[in-house]
């Protein structure tokens, strides 16, 4: 005998006959919700629609103001935009606070000649950043291939094989 099945009801060998708990659509069905998908946009199709506000002098003003704050999860801020001067960016690549320091390593905006600097920089946390980031130029990663800290050889090994196999 099957017992009836009731809501909130679980137990061995219950069975509930004639009900499937995988919906199956029909042709005509399946054939609407196509109709009625949205269509998908590219990535620059997408980024086109919410455009970043144009960078403006004030909006400058703002992020070396940022620099020169005293927090330094402030200046990590300003290390991070795109849009930081280049000798603000040299200044917070001189920070005393680490942090900063890796924020300006991971900044992918960062010129080349700052980004040498930090290769030989006596944080492992921002050699290691140093070492993700992919537009630090050959030489400065060659180094970083060669550092005495195996984690960030290993973020340099992982960088590459990444690179090859994409």
């Amino acid at each position: 005998m099957t017992a009836a099945w009731r809501p909130g009801r679980s137990s061995p060998g219950v069975s509930v006959e004639g009900m499937s708990c995988i919906r199956f659509n029909t042709p005509a069905q399946r054939k609407q919700m196509a109709a009625m998908a949205p269509a998908m946009l590219s990535a620059e199709e997408a980024a086109s629609l919410h455009r970043s506000p144009e960078m403006t002098d004030s909006k400058i003003a703002r992020l070396r103001l940022l620099a020169q704050h005293e927090n330094p999860k402030i200046r990590e801020r300003a290390a991070l935009d795109a849009h930081t001067p280049e000798d603000v960016m040299l200044t917070l690549a001189r920070d005393a606070d680490e942090g900063v320091r890796s924020c300006v390593a991971r900044n992918e905006a960062t010129s080349c000649d700052i980004l040498r600097s930090l290769a030989d920089d006596p944080s492992e946390r921002v050699r290691g950043f140093l070492a993700l980031n992919y537009f630090v130029p050959e030489d400065a990663m060659a180094r970083l291939a060669e550092d005495g800290s195996r984690t960030v050889r290993d973020l340099v090994r992982w960088k590459s094989d990444l690179a090859v196999s994409v």
